[in-house]
């Protein structure tokens, strides 16, 4: 199951019991909530059964939100082992696709962006590190292991294996993420 390998992730970077971690780290709240509506989501089932879980669903997602400051949306596509650093003011795209073994930090928004055929959802890969309060928006595509700085604008692809900062950010090194992500 994805959640277990979510806990893994918080679990090896505290190197507390999982009890405690599932008891205090409100990204595991959001991410138990999502994963769970996700399932259902995602499920083979009919809509007539589907369809009214999902509805308790978006309540008890924007209860979450309203609890920890974190919107991620039943339908968002999100790897295993996804790592929130810190809660608050985190926001995800419904149609985002972010890989497995990614960090997010507070105050970051993966949302849409653009105009015409350059309208869209960025795709994140694996293992990608995206600081504190850093967006990344629109029809793009950023490669694993990148490292998305702080306070980032992230408008167009980020080559896989680079570091990326400013507004507009911009490639500033060929660090990867190996430094950020265990």
């Amino acid at each position: 199951m994805k959640f277990s390998k979510d806990i893994k992730r918080y679990t090896d970077y505290s190197g507390k019991s999982a009890l405690i971690m599932l008891l205090t780290q409100q990204g595991l709240w959001a991410l138990l909530q999502y994963r769970f509506f996700n399932w259902i989501y995602t499920s083979k089932w009919p809509k007539v059964v589907k369809w009214p879980l999902l509805g308790i669903g978006v309540l008890k997602l924007k209860g979450i939100e309203v609890l920890t400051g974190i919107t991620i949306p039943y339908s968002a596509t999100i790897g295993e082992g996804f790592y929130i650093g810190h809660h608050s003011g985190i926001i995800i795209n419904a149609n985002a696709v972010i890989g497995v073994n990614c960090n997010v930090s507070q105050g970051v928004t993966i949302g849409v962006s653009g105009r015409e055929e350059n309208r869209g959802v960025p795709v994140i890969g694996d293992h990608v590190y995206i600081g504190a309060n850093a967006t990344i928006a629109g029809n793009i595509i950023v490669g694993n292991k990148a490292v998305i700085g702080a306070n980032s604008l992230v408008i167009k692809d980020v080559e896989e294996g680079t570091t990326v900062l400013g507004v507009p950010a911009i490639k500033v090194s060929d660090n990867d993420s190996a430094d950020y992500i265990l």
